[in-house]
């Protein structure tokens, strides 16, 4: 009976150090988390003006919300850990299905935005930067458009010929052929010239570029909010033997 007693205890003991070593790194998981959807809303956010859909936006606020609550879970499970509470292991265990749900949720946003999103840019990347370039109250879209074509080396939607339709042509051009942001080194009237050594030619122009852009941040956001999400599975196993054990050693 002492020996039952005292390998129960052992197993108590190992799986307390095993949550615990769990819970550390689940703590440091959660910054990751927050860390990556802080990045993708902060780096290029200026492009999600031109998306006419919220979902790349959504998954990555429901990152940096699971990231929070993971952060906020991994100090809850160390004290339900460290003081054998079964009533915390049980707050603990709801928790981390609460966050699985939310990185899953996020992976599949990821994954479907993924399958529209080519179909999205072609219908509405092209009139919003024809039409809305340089209109007055559009001055957030401007300087999008204008960042979109120096950071990604482009010019136009899908080429820089895209240019010689829609309202800024017609306003706003002085005989320019293309916004001075196409140019290579971009200088005041730098758009009247559009030769290939002057601007930028982009076989598939903006749209090819945003949607490599965005496909990249998807991949990362979708890869880190599943691949977590699985680790909980583990948590939650840890979690529920240590809830067993302790349960079996009150009686």
């Amino acid at each position: 009976m002492a020996d039952a007693d005292k390998t129960n205890t052992c197993g108590t003991v190992c799986l307390k150090y095993l949550l615990f070593i769990f819970n550390l790194l689940f703590w440091l998981a959660g910054g990751v988390v927050m860390a990556v959807g802080i990045w993708t809303l902060v780096d290029k956010s200026d492009y999600i003006s031109l998306l006419s859909s919220s979902t790349y936006s959504a998954a990555a606020y429901i990152l940096i919300a699971a990231g929070a609550v993971v952060v906020l879970t991994g100090i809850l499970g160390c004290c339900a850990t460290i003081r054998e509470q079964r009533s915390l292991l049980i707050v603990f265990l709801v928790l981390l299905l609460l966050i699985f749900l939310l990185e899953i949720t996020a992976g599949i946003l990821a994954y479907v935005y993924y399958q529209e999103l080519n179909t999205e840019l072609r219908a509405d990347l092209k009139e919003r930067m024809v039409q809305n370039y340089q209109q007055p109250g559009q001055e957030d879209i401007t300087r999008a458009i204008d960042k979109l074509q120096q950071d990604l080396k482009c010019c136009g939607s899908n080429s820089s010929a895209d240019w010689k339709e829609g309202a800024w042509i017609q306003t706003n051009a002085r005989r320019r052929l293309v916004p001075d942001s196409c140019c290579k080194t971009p200088t005041v009237g730098c758009g009247a010239r559009d030769h290939p050594s002057n601007i930028y030619k982009v076989e598939g122009g903006c749209i090819s570029k945003l949607e490599e852009f965005i496909l990249q941040h998807l991949i990362i956001l979708g890869s880190v909010g599943l691949g977590i999400a699985f680790i909980q599975i583990i948590g939650m196993m840890f979690t529920c033997c240590l809830y067993q054990r302790l349960k079996d050693e009150v009686y």
